[in-house]
């Protein structure tokens, strides 16, 4: 099995910055895509940013310029670099993997436990 585990969230004001960290462990092989996803009180989970194993990413309109998503394979750990924050932007940040198992052929997806952010206005 694999655990995602984060850290960084916190409070922020609005103009602020905040820089996520998820770092999975277990019987890993390879992380072939990490991303985060975020819940705002009474929404739906919504994607925020992914990243694949060749660095390739992409991210929401809502966060496009503002956020920068990163990885280190080496470390198994992916970082999400928040500036400019809003109050919209508060919630709680998921991080998300596809992980290959060793010794397995197919894929799983796995999440954290989340992370609180909270930017005040």
């Amino acid at each position: 099995q694999v655990q995602l585990v984060e850290s960084g969230g916190g409070l922020v004001q609005a103009g602020g910055r905040l820089r996520l960290s998820c770092a999975a462990s277990g019987s890993i092989s390879r992380i072939n895509a990490m991303g985060w996803y975020r819940q705002a009180p009474g929404k739906e989970r919504e994607w925020v940013a992914h990243i694949t194993h060749g660095d390739s990413t992409d991210y929401a309109d809502s966060v496009k310029g503002r956020f920068t998503i990163s990885r280190d394979n080496a470390k198994n750990t992916v970082y999400l670099e928040m500036n400019a924050m809003k109050p919209e932007d508060t919630g709680v940040y998921f991080c998300n993997a596809v992980v290959s198992l060793k010794g397995l052929v197919l894929e799983y997806e796995y999440w954290g436990q989340g992370t609180q952010v909270t930017v005040s206005s």
